[in-house]
């Protein structure tokens, strides 16, 4: 695929991402949406600088040429899909939160293995796999999913002590 196609697509993913957000935050509680979207931004940023550092993730086309990362998968598509897989699992049991979480994560993975193999906006390197994308991807939703539980038990127990 040529660069420029590449980075349409790139563009064309960042305002789609920029719709979902605002649609997103409308629904309550917007407090919540925000701490998800704020908290899988930083976790992705990390696992993503990480994954980039030890050498099994390069993105060669980018937005935004100053960073190593994908700014617009870590910071906006990523946050935003861990939104509605939190809206989706506010009031899931545990087996159904690991049912919606792989169906979440296994379009994810299976969109970026054929972003991988048919552009050059991700390569693997390495020993990395298209399973491995899954994998962090799985476990990242369900930290941001758990984490949003402690918030709300200790948010609850807090304002239930005022």
């Amino acid at each position: 695929m040529r660069r420029h196609q590449e980075k349409n697509i790139l563009r064309f993913l960042f305002i789609v991402g920029i719709v979902s957000f605002i649609n997103l935050v409308r629904k309550p509680p917007t407090k919540d949406w925000l701490i998800i979207f704020l908290l899988k931004s930083y976790i992705a940023s990390i696992f993503d600088m990480l994954f980039v550092k030890k050498g099994y993730l390069k993105y060669p086309v980018n937005l935004i040429k100053t960073f190593d990362i994908s700014v617009l998968f870590s910071y906006l598509i990523f946050p935003v899909t861990c939104i509605y897989f939190n809206q989706i699992t506010k009031n899931s049991t545990i087996l159904g939160i690991l049912g919606k979480c792989l169906l979440f994560s296994l379009p994810s993975a299976i969109a970026e293995h054929w972003i991988e193999k048919n552009t050059n906006l991700i390569r693997y390197k390495k020993s990395w796999t298209s399973f491995h994308s899954f994998l962090s991807i799985a476990v990242t939703f369900l930290m941001v999913r758990f984490i949003m539980v402690f918030i709300r038990k200790t948010a609850k127990k807090q304002s239930g002590q005022t």
